[in-house]
């Protein structure tokens, strides 16, 4: 057999556009024949697959797992992208798309990971996703993921507009510390995701809020503030006023409460864990939405144009 070395995988990827790991099984399998890895790559839908990877995927779903550990849990949520809504209707990418958050649960959030982790078939995620690209015809992708392992307590989730049971186009996860029983812990948590569905909210508290971002803040402020004409005192004392309503309108624990305005949300579990007769700290959470931060190839849009205008 030949050795499978660097330079072999580059030549195979060279020729067929196939990822590297899918090259260098390639010729693993096919004893370092470029050839017959070639043909190998060709029968498992390898290449066709590579031809589509340049392809915006911002489509697709989030999808959530949850599994529990006795006295805690697991929580993941994941993106998988494709490039049309019409796939996220597609049951074998819904089916896929769970799949990849079950996976998540035991390898966790790194996404090189989760496309390596084995399913129960035998295949592993990054097999899986090809096969499913060979057999719809889209770009795929797992984008990111989250997880959260609570020891003691319990994870929720809530997905907005779901398209299936766990999947839609808004994910959230919600941690809780808790020595109290997880189904009422989790409804405490799901109403608090339900709340970070609508308001989208930067940090947990306010030291976890983005240095940056806070400085960003305040020289916005301090401009507007001078331009006032008022004394220094004055400008201070309303420069800090509105770091503080920065503060309340980004950081969870500070924000009103969607389903009862005059609480915080801090207010409402401190509220919800004495009517539970156990501690509820809040420990973490996630909004994953569809597509955000993907930008679609100005190509794409102007191809769309041409299609609908009938001068493709």
């Amino acid at each position: 057999m030949a050795e499978i070395t660097a330079q072999l995988v580059k030549e195979l990827r060279e020729i067929t556009g196939a990822g590297m790991m899918d090259c260098k099984k390639a010729l693993q399998e096919t004893a370092g024949d470029i050839e017959a890895g070639i043909d190998w790559l060709r029968t498992k839908g390898l290449s066709k697959a590579a031809k589509k990877a340049d392809r915006v995927a911002a489509e697709g779903l989030i999808a959530v797992a949850l599994k529990d550990d006795g006295a805690g849990m697991t929580g993941t949520a994941i993106e998988l992208n494709a490039e049309t809504d019409f796939v996220s209707r597609n049951a074998i990418f819904q089916d896929g798309a769970r799949k990849v958050a079950e996976a998540a649960l035991t390898v966790g959030d790194d996404v090189q990971a989760i496309n390596a982790a084995p399913l129960a078939d035998g295949q592993t995620v990054s097999e899986m996703i090809t096969g499913m690209i060979a057999t719809i015809g889209e770009n795929m992708m797992v984008r990111r993921a989250a997880r959260f392992v609570v020891p003691e307590g319990a994870v929720a989730a809530y997905i907005h507009n779901a398209t299936a049971p766990d999947l839609g186009r808004i994910g959230v996860l919600v941690a809780l510390a808790s020595t109290g029983p997880h189904d009422r812990v989790q409804d405490i948590g799901r109403k608090v995701a339900m709340h970070i569905a609508a308001t989208q909210p930067l940090a947990l508290t306010t030291e976890e809020v983005d240095p940056a971002a806070v400085e960003r803040e305040r020289a916005i402020f301090a401009e507007q503030a001078a331009a006032s004409g008022k004394p220094p005192g004055v400008v201070e004392k309303m420069i800090e006023g509105r770091i503080r309503k920065f503060y309340e309108e980004v950081v969870l624990l500070k924000q009103s409460f969607v389903m009862e305005p005059e609480l915080t949300v801090e207010q409402y579990v401190q509220r919800a864990a004495k009517d539970l007769g156990h501690p509820v700290t809040l420990t973490g959470f996630v909004r994953l939405a569809l597509g955000e931060g993907v930008e679609k190839a100005a190509d794409d849009f102007a191809g769309e144009v041409a299609a609908l205008t009938g001068q493709a």
